[in-house]
């Protein structure tokens, strides 16, 4: 019985390949797109060869370059349905059924879009969020399924107060979502990049721009997408009031430094590449966030210092009007050191460092005279104190030392004097102590 049923089902299969194969229709279609495949075949190595050459003539990292290495990855496909669309096109003018080119047509394109969201973007979560909306909707397409399936979501609804919100919509606000942020972060990037790369601007003024750039492309973008869900705006009015005093009371800190952190960038005050020192924290400032600045300490540290604190407290800033800072050593030397010799020696040896300013030139004071020694100081000048003062200030008095040895000066250590007293075991003050006991 079963096998009888089985050679059943495959007489009715054979009979069906058999009637679609006499079909005249579906022979036409598909040799239209055979036909278009092996045209696409034999001239799309042409087309790939004057992208790639359009290609060289742009720098590698150039959005132009990157477009056309994409055509030319793409160059069979968009041939493929270039034909596919003429066909269609003259199908449906004759009036004969399309379905067949139809079908392949929605393969095209979502093939072409999910190709060019895997080459352009570097989120892989977002590409495939894409790619499943573009395989989502040919796929519908293809089954003929893709005008029911809007109608019924147009008919799954539910109110919010005055405005009607459908399941439909919702799904075009997420289909709208991923590919409007998608674009408006890649906008983004290429614009902060263009301004990171602006001469004109100030390093405080590139951070800021970038950062209102950024914001205005969201803020865009989420109101694109709540009109083309059919969300009326004016709706979230009251909401948006009720969420603006939540922000101000529950994130109060995260708003200040947001607020500090725009402060900072517009008076200038603290700028990447500055050399700040916060508390115990000296550093460069390696980048400025909305809520922290970045400080990169000699000792390849990073601490991230919110905002507030870089206005609320101290900052002492050693490259603010300018680089030049000057540092202080002291040096002692013996009494029997000839001063003015020394102190011209002292200066020749710090001269004699790369990092030392010549202009202004190093000079060395008599600070007083010392229990052991005569203080002098030494004060001199560097242009680069993002490369550590401390190691500079080492490298001076390692060259003083050495002069100090070649010229035979000596550096005095502290001396006490002690002085031992012999007493008679006769004395009255010896005897009074042993009475005592």
């Amino acid at each position: 019985m079963d096998t009888e049923r089985i050679r059943e089902f495959l007489e009715r299969g054979l009979e069906q390949i058999l009637a679609l194969g006499s079909d005249v229709n579906i022979l036409s279609q598909l040799l239209a797109a055979v036909g278009g495949l092996v045209i696409a075949y034999f001239t799309h190595r042409r087309l790939q060869a004057a992208f790639l050459n359009l290609h060289d003539r742009f720098p590698g990292r150039s959005p132009f370059a990157k477009a056309f290495e994409i055509l030319a990855a793409l160059s069979l496909p968009l041939i493929w349905l270039t034909i596919e669309f003429a066909i269609l096109a003259i199908f449906q003018g004759v009036g004969p059924p399309s379905h067949i080119i139809s079908a392949i047509c929605s393969l095209l394109v979502a093939w072409i879009v999910i190709n060019v969201v895997t080459s352009l973007a570097e989120n892989k979560i977002w590409a495939r969020l894409v790619a499943f909306c573009a395989w989502t909707i040919a796929a519908l397409n293809i089954l003929g399924l893709l005008t029911p399936t809007l109608v019924f979501l147009e008919d799954l609804s539910f109110s919010l107060g005055d405005t009607r919100i459908s399941m439909l919509g919702i799904a075009k606000a997420l289909v709208a979502g991923i590919i409007i942020f998608w674009v408006t972060f890649g906008l983004s990037r290429f614009l902060e990049a263009r301004i990171h790369k602006s001469k004109a601007l100030t390093p405080s003024i590139q951070v800021l721009t970038a950062k209102l750039v950024r914001v205005g492309l969201i803020s865009a973008a989420v109101l694109i997408i709540l009109s083309n869900s059919g969300i009326n705006i004016t709706a979230f009015a009251v909401f948006s009031g009720a969420l603006g005093v939540g922000i101000g009371f529950g994130l109060q800190k995260i708003v200040s430094n947001l607020i500090s952190g725009i402060i900072l960038l517009l008076d200038r005050s603290i700028k990447p590449g500055d050399v700040i020192e916060v508390g115990q924290t000296y550093g460069r400032v390696n980048a400025m966030g909305a809520r922290y600045a970045s400080v990169i300490t000699r000792d390849a540290m990073e601490f991230l210092i919110p905002n507030e604190d870089l206005i609320t407290q101290q900052v002492i800033n050693w490259s603010y009007s300018s680089k030049n800072v000057r540092l202080r050593a002291p040096i002692g030397v013996s009494y029997d050191t000839d001063i003015p010799t020394a102190l011209k020696l002292i200066e020749g040896a710090a001269k004699d460092v790369p990092r030392v300013l010549s202009n202004p030139a190093p000079k060395c004071l008599m600070r007083g005279f010392g229990d052991s020694a005569i203080d002098l100081e030494l004060r001199f000048w560097i242009a680069d104190p993002e490369e550590g003062c401390r190691n500079v200030t080492s490298e001076v008095l390692v060259s003083v030392w050495k002069l100090f040895k070649k010229e035979g000066i000596n550096v005095p250590f502290p001396q006490r004097d002690i002085r031992v007293e012999m007493i008679n075991p006769n004395s009255p003050v010896l005897s009074e102590s042993k009475d005592g006991k």
